[in-house]
């Protein structure tokens, strides 16, 4: 019982449910998204670097047309969280 209360508290420590954290391969799709995003200039989320290589820090996200480890929708309204595309600095605001 103590170790499933201590995992539970060390999962919420890294547990973001905005989805701000996201980074990795990352999938553009028309349905069935893991995320919707709405693409903002201010008051971003999360500012997106894409890559072509080592998407491996929050805000890092390489877009690939398969085995992605996320599916992303652009929406214009109804997102989970908004982001800005940047070329420096990436990450959560």
């Amino acid at each position: 019982m103590a170790f499933f209360i201590i995992a539970l508290f060390a999962t919420s420590l890294h547990a973001n449910p905005k989805g701000v954290n996201v980074y990795g391969k990352i999938q553009w799709v028309s349905s069935f998204p893991d995320y919707k995003v709405r693409v903002v200039e201010n008051f971003a989320d999360l500012d997106v670097k894409i890559v072509t290589s080592f998407p491996d820090k929050p805000g890092r996200w390489q877009i690939v047309t398969s085995l992605p480890d996320f599916k992303i929708q652009k929406v214009k309204a109804g997102e989970d969280f908004k982001i800005r595309f940047v070329t420096a600095f990436p990450g959560p605001k």
